[in-house]
């Protein structure tokens, strides 16, 4: 393994036969409000961040949360301008659909949405919505499809609402606290593997519903194999994705296109945003 800050490295790296790290934070409370901590993550080679995680931070609202800021404050509009200048990605996966529109406005380079599907087939909140695709393609972003429970197929996502809902229920917290609190309730909440309905075919359904609204330069894969308790059938882990690739063939994928799907898009976004 071998650190990668940017698109270069990517292709350097596992043209070497290493797999290449490119280190994320998840969530910006993780910067304490302090652009600061935010130039030292960048310093330490984190080139990207979501700007909320499962909960509203001091300056951002989550999609998984109850609205206190109607999207992003105006340091929250700091931040975003930061990690632009810096060639840091902005990743809004998490965010609430305020925060989203919000982020676009003021980026001034593409975003990425790393871990969602579409709200379309599957309505939960933390999925997007077709006219986020929309504003998405137009930004010139990826989205990354998540294989997670209740974000693919519907009949799973009752259960990951309910869960939902006992998650917003905790005390308000930030920094550490915030941390701790998040990890022990995933560890409450999917701490066993879940029986899912969700297949291989559901996954490549997401795809094509984000092609042929995005358009195939604006789609990849978000799989959250690190948070997902639930993975479709089929697609228990990373060494089952050659199922998904040979499905998306048989749909008649260009192998040009798939390729495309499975990393090139991201490498693109990677490169205009760090400049390499």
């Amino acid at each position: 393994m071998e650190l990668a800050t940017t698109a270069a490295d990517i292709r350097r790296i596992v043209k070497a036969g290493k797999i290449s790290v490119f280190l994320t934070v998840e969530g910006g409370h993780t910067i304490d409000d302090d652009l600061r901590v935010l130039r030292m993550y960048y310093q330490l080679g984190v080139r990207s961040m979501t700007l909320t995680h499962s909960r509203n931070n001091n300056w951002a609202d989550s999609a998984t949360d109850k609205p206190v800021h109607n999207g992003l404050t105006d340091f929250g509009r700091e931040v975003v301008r930061e990690m632009n200048r810096l060639g840091m990605l902005v990743d809004v996966s998490h965010v609430a659909d305020k925060t989203f529109y919000d982020t676009l406005s003021v980026t001034s380079k593409p975003v990425i949405v790393s871990h969602s599907s579409m709200r379309a087939i599957s309505p939960v909140p933390r999925n997007v919505t077709d006219e986020m695709l929309w504003a998405l393609a137009k930004n010139g972003g990826v989205i990354g499809i998540s294989f997670g429970e209740g974000f693919v197929n519907p009949k799973d996502a009752e259960a990951l609402e309910s869960a939902i809902k006992t998650e917003t229920a905790g005390p308000a917290l930030t920094g550490r606290a915030l941390d701790d609190y998040a990890a022990e309730d995933v560890r409450n909440l999917f701490g066993t593997r879940l029986k899912v309905a969700a297949t291989v075919a559901d996954v490549a359904d997401h795809i094509d519903h984000a092609v042929r609204i995005a358009g195939i330069d604006h789609v990849g894969i978000g799989s959250d194999f690190d948070g997902v308790s639930g993975p479709p059938n089929g697609l228990d882990d990373v060494s089952k994705m050659p199922a998904l690739i040979e499905v998306l063939l048989e749909r008649g994928y260009a192998e040009r296109d798939v390729k495309k799907i499975l990393g090139e898009n991201y490498l693109r976004v990677i490169r205009e945003v760090t400049g390499k």
